[in-house]
């Protein structure tokens, strides 16, 4: 029969047990990702989650708006920062759009299914490695759409992706969908409906220069800038931390700004690493904060 153990030598075998479990990585802290919109600055996602994959920073779930639709369904679906750079490095603006005559918008998007065939692991929100959000805006209403759990992600990163004056809106139950940055310019919110207590949010600047005002474009770009500006503070109180990327000198259709914009997201991610990995230190334990006694030195 072994002897039972007492006293000093117990109480001190169940404080090593009880430490080592409580060291381990928090259990309680989920972390989100927030991709905001940009076209194609947009590309600076790939140079972040490289970082976060080089540094095994968990990411619990992940939310975009207009390009940053296509890379959270990319990342969500199962693909590397590898894998989404290979195809970013290649990527056109007729890979995406069509050029067309139409009171609606100058472009139509359905070269964009293709492409996301190819693109994407994972075409349905309920296959999805890692749970997605992605937004679009109702045009009549002007709320906010997500969409989330279950479905096709295609049609859900169209809309997203539906830039007014640009690309025609996408029709979808009796409503018609565009960008999901008019509405909610970095999806911070619905990833605290998803679980998530820490975000990260990834704003892309845009260019500050003067509008053209003889050109459409230019001055629906503007449009989004000062609205933007204004709605900010409604999304950053909801995000414990923003990554703003330097690419504010690229134009909205610079693709052959690739890998710089890669590195650049490289460069923010890496400046904030230190706060993120804070979050997931192990939380400092005493004998005090476990109501432990321990027996003196020496007394064993």
């Amino acid at each position: 029969m072994q002897p039972e153990e007492s006293g000093p030598s117990k109480t001190l075998r169940w404080w090593n047990l009880t430490r080592k479990l409580v060291r381990r990585e928090p259990a309680s802290v989920r972390i989100g990702l927030a991709l905001g919109g940009g076209f194609a600055r947009g590309i600076a996602h790939v140079g972040m989650l490289r970082v976060f994959e080089q540094n095994n920073i968990p990411i619990h779930c992940v939310a975009g708006v207009s390009a940053g639709s296509m890379v959270a369904a990319a990342f969500a679906g199962g693909c590397t920062a590898s894998d989404i750079e290979r195809v970013a490095l290649s990527m056109r603006f007729r890979d995406v759009a069509r050029w067309t005559i139409s009171w609606m918008g100058f472009a139509g998007s359905d070269p964009m299914v293709a492409f996301l065939k190819r693109f994407l692991k994972e075409d349905r929100f309920e296959n999805m490695k890692t749970p997605l959000a992605i937004i679009a805006t109702d045009l009549t209403s002007g709320d906010p759409v997500v969409f989330r759990g279950t479905g096709d992600v295609v049609l859900p990163i169209r809309a997203s992706c539906a830039y007014p004056g640009l690309f025609r809106p996408l029709k979808h139950g009796g409503h018609y969908l565009v960008d999901g940055g008019v509405s909610m310019e970095v999806p911070v919110r619905p990833l605290r409906e998803m679980g998530a207590n820490r975000i990260i949010a990834v704003h892309l600047p845009a260019p500050a220069t003067s509008p053209d005002p003889t050109n459409v474009f230019s001055v629906v770009n503007r449009c989004f800038q000062v609205m933007g500006g204004r709605l900010q503070s409604e999304w950053r109180k909801h995000a414990d931390l923003v990554i703003s990327p330097a690419v504010g000198n690229m134009a909205w259709d610079s693709f052959e700004n690739a890998a710089k914009m890669i590195e650049l997201g490289e460069k923010a991610a890496l400046a904030a690493l230190p706060a993120i990995k804070h979050w997931l230190k192990p939380f400092p334990v005493s004998a005090d904060s476990l109501g432990l006694a321990l027996p003196a030195e020496g007394s064993i």
